[in-house]
């Protein structure tokens, strides 16, 4: 079985459902984009810390947008599209230079489709409701309202350090908390 095989085979069953299955397709898409980002960032001289917020941000944009994906077509290039958008911004944000980063991937950037389904931004605010208020700002100001951090810090009135740690620890409490709805 190839991994778009099994993957895909997970990514259905999730959309039909299975927790099980959601948790075993966001562990495994975790691991291929971990690789991938650790790669990637390496080339420009950046870190696997910055490559695990990377895989946080796409396992959660995943999870949000499994609506979209259409299951007549293959997983893998959705999946990628998704952590190129991912890492794009990532680059664009961090001022980060762009020269390692080929034309055609911010091409098929393009193709994303940024428009969430009510249920997916209700699914997102319920999870950052759960967060501590200041974590649940500096997320939303920053990876949904995509400011940056210097403006976080002065919507959340928190230091750009503290913007920056909240976002660090609230991805990684969101993929845990996504990880747990998986289990029920």
């Amino acid at each position: 079985m190839t991994a778009e095989t099994e993957l895909k085979a997970l990514m259905l069953a999730s959309q039909e459902g299975d927790a099980a299955a959601h948790r075993m397709l966001l562990e495994r898409l975790s691991r291929h984009l971990r690789a991938y980002y650790k790669g990637k960032l390496a080339k420009i001289g950046r870190g696997a810390t910055e490559a695990e917020d990377l895989v946080q941000e796409a396992v959660l944009a995943i999870h949000t947008q499994r609506h979209t994906y259409d299951p007549g077509e293959p997983l893998t290039p959705w999946v990628h599209a998704i952590a190129r958008y991912k890492l794009i911004d990532f680059l664009r944000r961090d001022r980060a230079p762009m020269a390692n980063v080929p034309i055609d991937e911010a091409s098929e950037v393009t193709a994303r489709d940024d428009h969430l389904s009510a249920e997916s931004s209700f699914d997102l605010a319920r999870l950052l409701k759960q967060l501590p208020e200041q974590i649940a700002c500096a997320i939303e100001a920053v990876k949904v309202d995509c400011l940056t951090v210097a403006e976080a810090a002065r919507r959340c009135r928190i230091s750009e350090s503290s913007v920056k740690v909240n976002i660090h620890r609230g991805l990684k409490a969101l993929a845990a908390l996504i990880a747990q709805r998986a289990q029920r």
